[in-house]
């Protein structure tokens, strides 16, 4: 069902907590792991920098690796709502899943990432809380 999984990761705790359901999901469904992380240089956060975001991908796929699941990742330079719809559009994922806010939450919540991905995917989304 599920044959290919995109977990775009920002570092946020909701991103974290989200880890163990991707995890749950590529195991039920023996699902190709694809993690993605995308440079914002317009954000004033830590994912503004490439060494961070490589930092950040190493982590969880040691992370994932060591519960006995391979990963790819793809490194991208954009808005990240746009990008990650993009590869997994490129991908032909299956599944997006993401946690519900991230790093680059802004005031409105109309305006997180999750929620335009939403609106732009080539895929269902699952939004963990």
């Amino acid at each position: 069902m599920f044959t290919t999984v995109l977990f775009p990761l920002d570092g946020s705790r909701e991103s974290r907590e989200a880890a163990d359901t991707v995890a749950n999901i590529v195991r039920t469904y023996n699902s190709r792991l694809i993690l993605l992380s995308v440079v914002d240089a317009q954000a004033e956060n830590k994912m503004s920098s490439e060494p961070e975001v490589a930092k950040l991908l190493q982590g969880a796929k040691a992370l994932f690796s060591e519960q006995g699941i391979d990963a790819e990742t793809i490194e991208r330079e954009g808005i990240p709502s746009f990008t990650i719809c993009d590869v997994a559009d490129e991908i032909n994922a299956d599944l997006i899943v993401m946690g519900s806010k991230g790093l680059g939450l802004s005031e409105n919540a109309k305006e997180s990432v999750s929620h335009r991905a939403i609106d732009l995917a080539p895929c269902p989304i699952l939004i963990v809380p």
